[in-house]
């Protein structure tokens, strides 16, 4: 065993984090479930929607069988929401490919959705010991400082050079150990800003520290500014209930509940009463378009900014109240375009993104109105 890994495996076994709640099962089901929801998401956030998530559905039978809309509402705050939909049919796949046992092979791993060659080498690691290389951005940061590698490490030829690093640091035994190692030094020592060399096992060979500037690596990915989008939203309210679109699978928040979003950004009070009127006529609502163009009141809410991995939105609402006497119609129009009346007291337990939880939080219900069903 290399010098690199023995000193690794001690000091993990010393030092490491060994109470994470899903460090206690050896269940490939429970491991893929953490190891998704900690992609670029800390533990102490993901702790809490990994226990109410097991409570929900404690094996893969129960996340197949589950609607997706149910598996949103779940994730919902927690982010990157393409990683819940590769995860419900990603269960699916368990079940009709592997007859519902969970497979833990990397190979057989790696061809499910969502799961790629570091989170299938880490499941088959900590499920049955396999011998595989994990890097994951934190362990990345490890290699990259102890050999003080350059160049941009999300191209192919640093990557390439990584894994080969990752490969051949592997030790013959103790693969939980070491694996979980490399992931503990990376989130709690090897820090991306302020950095615990004196802490290091690895720091007695470390190129970076020798360099005496070892936040120098990882270097810099060279990126574009990133791009501003606006996003317009009707928040439109009946009484105690708020209309709600399901956004495209496709595209920012795919699957989730959100307020609707304008073609064009409303310039003024009078064009966000228009837009919401054509949506209303355009679910069938004729009667409660009418009453939103001659008795809606409208507000202008406070725009703010909310950051995604490649671009920043800028999300402008606008409240729109409708008369409370304008009862929904009973049409198939409304599901034809993925909309729904919601009662706002279930708004909490929608599958809703942060920015849209946030803006119908400050929707109080209106204790005099009757609501929606």
């Amino acid at each position: 065993m290399s010098a690199f890994a023995q000193r690794v495996i001690a000091w993990q076994r010393a030092h490491g984090r060994h109470d994470l709640p899903w460090q206690a099962s050896r269940d490939p089901y429970r491991i893929w479930l953490s190891e998704v929801m900690l992609q670029q998401t800390q533990v102490a956030t993901v702790i809490p929607y990994y226990q109410r998530f097991l409570a929900a559905f404690p094996d893969v039978a129960s996340l197949a069988a589950a609607p997706a809309e149910q598996v949103l509402a779940l994730w919902s705050g927690l982010g990157y929401y393409s990683r819940a939909r590769h995860l419900h049919r990603a269960a699916n796949e368990v079940m009709t490919r592997f007859g519902g046992s969970m497979p833990t092979d990397p190979e057989a791993l790696a061809s499910l959705p969502g799961i790629g060659r570091s989170t299938a080498a880490a499941i088959a690691v900590f499920s049955v010991g396999e011998r595989a290389a994990i890097l994951d951005g934190n362990v990345k940061r490890v290699f990259l400082r102890h050999g003080a590698i350059d160049g941009d490490p999300g191209s192919g030829a640093v990557l390439a050079q990584l894994w080969a690093l990752a490969q051949a640091r592997l030790p013959a035994s103790d693969l939980p150990a070491y694996t979980q190692g490399l992931m503990d030094l990376g989130a709690t020592v090897c820090t991306r800003s302020r950095p615990a060399c004196g802490r290091c096992p690895l720091a007695v060979d470390c190129r970076a520290l020798a360099s005496a500037r070892p936040t120098d690596w990882p270097q810099p990915r060279r990126r574009p500014a990133a791009p501003r989008r606006d996003l317009p939203l009707l928040l439109i309210r009946r009484g105690d209930a708020v209309l709600l679109q399901r956004r495209p699978e496709r595209g920012i928040w795919g699957g989730l509940w959100c307020p609707p979003v304008c073609d064009r950004p409303p310039a003024s009070a009078a064009e966000a009463i228009a837009a919401a009127a054509d949506l209303l006529v355009a679910l069938g609502e004729a009667d409660a378009g009418a009453a939103c163009a001659g008795g809606a009141t409208v507000r202008a809410l406070t725009v703010f900014e909310h950051a995604l991995t490649h671009f920043r939105l800028v999300i402008a609402p606008w409240q729109v109240d409708l008369p409370v006497a304008s009862a929904p119609a009973a049409t198939g129009a409304a599901a034809l375009i993925d909309c729904r009346w919601w009662p706002l007291r279930d708004c909490a337990d929608a599958a809703l993104p942060v920015p849209a939880r946030r803006l119908l939080a400050g929707l109080a219900p209106d204790a005099s109105s009757p609501g929606e069903p």
